[in-house]
């Protein structure tokens, strides 16, 4: 997937760095508008994000990253969910208050709020950063929506109220289900084991094989802290364990180049004999953002040179 937008827009945002030491209390939502109150406009958490994954295999999901005390926030919010309602359905817009969910804030790498991004697949994609006009959220939800659709991302989502849509949506199969439930009550571990058990009775289930990546990164960066990470691998820069860490973190945060880059450069710089568990991840997070992803594509070609 490629970013629909040509670089961030940073005007209007608030620097989260010099927050730091801030109370995080939890803050209250901002006020509901009318979208609020259907299944397109939903507030968040770090326990509650694996299903948002899951969904954004069926729709797009926005997500909205903002704190009570955020200004321009309070300017961008009802923008984002008038549009989000006019679409129909289209979309859907998970609200992430960043003072309540700090994984979340953390693992999207928020150094300023507002900032948009957006899930399709289970995979981030960046959209902005800072409040900006109307015309210009509708423009780049026009993109995300090209961009879904290219990667087959096409359901929609029913509205409040139609209970005949609600009953018309099929049932996931038992092992999904119960990774599902896993996942959303955090249970990495059993999420995992779910899908393996699917993929040993279907090796050709694609959305297991998908869920199943998925939910490894998700486990592999629970609890990692951001600043440490960095810190470790920039004082051991050929430490393949601390390289992999930080790559998660920039899939997980949507930074796909900055991942590849980083294991490809390792790749370079290893021995022939120590260069094979890098080429596992790199193909297992390749399989991630999926083979006919541009970036996936150059990657590809950059390893394939350094292999021959």
């Amino acid at each position: 997937m490629s970013d629909p937008t040509s670089g961030a827009v940073l005007r209007g945002a608030v620097d989260l760095s010099s927050l730091r030491s801030r109370a995080t209390a939890p803050a209250a939502a901002p006020s509901d508008t009318a979208g609020a109150a259907t299944p397109l406009v939903f507030d968040v958490t770090d326990e509650s994000f694996g299903q948002v994954l899951e969904l954004s295999r069926t729709v797009p999901v926005v997500v909205d990253l903002w704190a009570e005390w955020c200004g321009p926030c309070k300017q961008l919010s009802p923008i984002l969910e008038k549009v989000v309602v006019e679409l129909g359905g289209r979309l859907v817009l998970a609200k992430v208050d960043v003072d309540a969910n700090p994984q979340l804030a953390q693992g999207f790498r928020a150094q300023s709020i507002p900032m948009v991004v957006a899930l399709v697949a289970g995979q981030p994609v960046p959209l902005f950063t800072g409040a900006v006009p109307e015309q210009q959220v509708r423009d780049v939800f026009a993109q995300l929506l090209q961009l879904a659709a290219q990667n087959g991302v096409t359901g929609t989502v029913p509205l409040g109220g139609d209970e005949e849509s609600a009953d018309e949506e099929p049932a996931l199969p038992p092992r999904h289900q119960e990774a599902f439930d896993a996942i959303e009550s955090g249970d990495y571990a059993r999420a995992v084991a779910a899908y393996e058990a699917a993929l040993t009775e279907n090796p050709r289930d694609e959305q297991a094989r998908a869920g199943l990546g998925q939910v490894r990164l998700l486990q592999r960066v629970q609890d990692v802290d951001l600043q440490q990470a960095r810190d470790a691998a920039a004082s051991a820069p050929l430490d393949a364990q601390a390289q992999f860490v930080v790559a998660d973190l920039d899939i997980a945060g949507g930074h796909v180049e900055d991942a590849f880059g980083r294991l490809l450069d390792l790749f370079a710089a290893l021995p022939a004999d120590q260069r094979a568990a890098v080429r596992e991840r790199l193909i297992e997070l390749f399989g991630l953002v999926g083979d006919t992803d541009p970036r996936v594509i150059r990657a590809r070609g950059r390893l394939t040179s350094l292999l021959f």
